[in-house]
């Protein structure tokens, strides 16, 4: 999806991550949603460029564009 985003299953559990870091996109996101701005999450991760969390966005988004069922469990 993006040269910036990686899914290893070696790093953080297979979850995706900026490449070259630890850092997940979930953990992008969540600041975001909490209402830190891109700086905030810039300044909190010094290794993130503003085109990694704009790459967080666009994985979020092009995730939510697949098709998805719920399905009651047990």
């Amino acid at each position: 999806m993006s040269e910036r985003i990686t899914v290893s299953p070696d790093v953080c559990n297979g979850k995706p991550v900026v490449c070259g870091t630890r850092v997940t996109v979930q953990t992008v996101l969540e600041f975001l949603a909490a209402g830190d701005s891109v700086e905030d999450v810039l300044a909190e991760y010094p290794s993130l460029r503003p085109e990694d969390v704009r790459a967080c966005l666009d994985y979020a988004s092009r995730l939510m564009g697949n098709h998805f069922t719920l399905l009651p469990v047990a």
